[in-house]
């Protein structure tokens, strides 16, 4: 994977050289500069990322689900932070050089099916250097429905990544388990194409499906052998002058997963689109997620009553 992973981020900045951020109560982030991984000339997110700020964005969601499409709400929420490799945690306490930087991706789901409702999230946190760290460091994906819960995490170690599950349903049951380091995560994709989408796998390779997806539909924790590919979006139900589009393709099951995106920095998603085997009376199932609204803020200062508007301006 190492070789094949793209390099595009060189930091560049001394370590003298620091501003301020207060992503969820960080106090530091160096500068940095993103480098094209085509070659091109060096383009700088620093201004974009590393304001203090989160980029908040609503979607339309309508989400596969057992034999039916499910209207619901999703939202995507990309803040840059520092990140401690050896605890795989915040860096909150800056006492420790254990440090890089990361783009952190929390993506939300929130869905009724008939009288019981769904609320999933999703966390990834992508370090930046990609060069010193390859590899996305953890992953982890909590799932909510009257049923009962799951939650999963995935950690890179030097010997590969370490899974643990805990669930309510007896087959999947709690797990504790080592993979190997050698395949794609597809909860990286999302990171991944903010920061550089000419770094994502094309071709054929081993890839690790959604954590939410292993779930939904009850799979095994292990990597499946899928094709990616990524060009000019084709298609009506996106709107945007250059669209660009990142399709994944699973053959067993026969799964389908396209991203579709702005050609520019900071490469917005405006949707996307996901085909499923059904869970009841064969046959696929679709989801689709529209951009609805987007805006940077410093979310987790507007936690008052009076801050709810800024839910009304999201459109949730």
């Amino acid at each position: 994977m190492k070789q094949k992973l793209i390099p595009f981020l060189a930091w560049l900045a001394s370590l003298a050289i620091a501003l301020f951020v207060t992503a969820c109560g960080s106090t530091s982030a160096s500068q940095s500069t993103v480098v094209s991984a085509t070659g091109d000339v060096p383009i700088s997110l620093d201004k974009y990322w590393y304001q203090g700020k989160a980029e908040v964005t609503s979607y339309e969601l309508s989400q596969a689900r057992y034999s039916e499409s499910h209207p619901g709400d999703a939202v995507l929420i990309f803040v840059a932070e520092d990140f401690l490799t050896d605890k795989q945690v915040k860096n909150e306490s800056y006492n420790s050089d254990a440090s890089t930087k990361i783009l952190k991706a929390n993506m939300l789901r929130k869905f009724p099916t008939g009288i019981y409702d769904y609320s999933i999230m999703t966390s990834v946190f992508s370090p930046a250097d990609t060069r010193t760290y390859p590899h996305t460091m953890k992953v982890t994906m909590s799932a909510q429905d009257w049923c009962g819960q799951a939650f999963v995490q995935l950690n890179h170690r030097d010997n590969g990544f370490q899974l643990q599950q805990f669930s309510y349903f007896e087959q999947e049951g709690d797990v504790d388990k080592t993979m190997s380091g050698d395949m794609w995560l597809e909860d990286e994709l999302w990171p991944l194409l903010r920061m550089d989408p000419y770094s994502l796998p094309t071709g054929t390779f081993n890839i690790l499906p959604s954590l939410m997806t292993l779930r939904l539909l009850h799979m095994k924790n292990e990597a499946q052998a899928a094709t990616g590919d990524l060009g000019d979006y084709i298609g009506e139900e996106f709107s945007g002058g250059n669209l660009k589009a990142y399709t994944l393709r699973y053959a067993k099951p026969a799964r389908e997963l396209q991203i579709v995106f702005e050609s520019v920095a900071p490469y917005q998603i405006v949707g996307w689109t996901e085909t499923s085997p059904a869970m009841f009376g064969g046959g696929e199932l679709r989801t689709l997620a529209r951009k609805k609204q987007t805006m940077l803020t410093d979310y987790w200062a507007k936690h008052n009553l009076q801050d709810s508007v800024y839910r009304k301006q999201l459109g949730l």
